[in-house]
């Protein structure tokens, strides 16, 4: 089925370091800098790395697509294209980092800025102006979250459900990580403390 098979992990798969997971497929990062992907693509091939991709430092797994970053800083996207958001920009290299959202795609660049591409329709590829010193990046369905070097998080886009997940409380700070996922964020602080946002129904 075009949507199962996502806890199907393939026999035999082992030397992963890192894992991503979506909506209806994983992908899995080797130790020797390929990828392998299972579960259901709904037909778009987002589970099916490229032949010979190598050199792969990092994945993230969307809606129905995938990014890979590579070792020389660029990005490769496969599966569905529908918004452009498996086509990274032209010339995009020096990227340190890489997330998935539902149909739209961001990138931080070593410079602390960051850069996004795919389906605009709620703002999630509008990165507010003068966005800088950025460590990390999450992607939620049509939204994207930004942790800064100082602690804060920066969020933009609409949460196309209304529940604010693009929105992060006043007054955090001292964050260390910003998973984002459908319509709901968290935030990890330095204190060992979650902070959690958006959808709770």
């Amino acid at each position: 089925n075009s949507f199962g098979g996502q806890l199907n992990i393939p026999a035999g798969l082992t030397n992963v370091t890192a894992i991503a997971a979506a909506f209806s497929h994983n992908l899995a990062l080797l130790s020797d800098g390929t990828v392998t992907g299972w579960g259901g693509g709904n037909g778009t091939g987002a589970e099916t790395p490229p032949p010979g991709l190598t050199g792969v430092t990092a994945i993230s797994a969307g809606g129905f697509h995938s990014l890979a970053l590579k070792s020389d800083g660029t990005v490769i996207g496969w599966g569905d294209n529908s918004y452009g958001q498996a086509t990274p920009p032209a010339g995009l290299s020096d990227v340190v980092a890489i997330a998935a959202g539902s149909t739209h795609s961001l990138a931080l660049l070593s410079d602390g800025t960051v850069v996004g591409w795919g389906s605009n329709a709620h703002g999630e590829t509008t990165i507010p102006a003068g966005l800088s010193n950025v460590m990390a990046i999450s992607a939620g369905l049509s939204f994207g979250l930004a942790l800064k070097s100082d602690g804060t998080v920066v969020g933009w886009g609409v949460d196309f459900s209304s529940y604010g997940a693009e929105t992060p409380p006043a007054g955090l700070s001292g964050v260390t990580a910003i998973p984002a996922a459908g319509s709901n964020s968290l935030a990890l602080k330095s204190d060992g403390t979650v902070v959690g946002w958006g959808d709770n129904t």
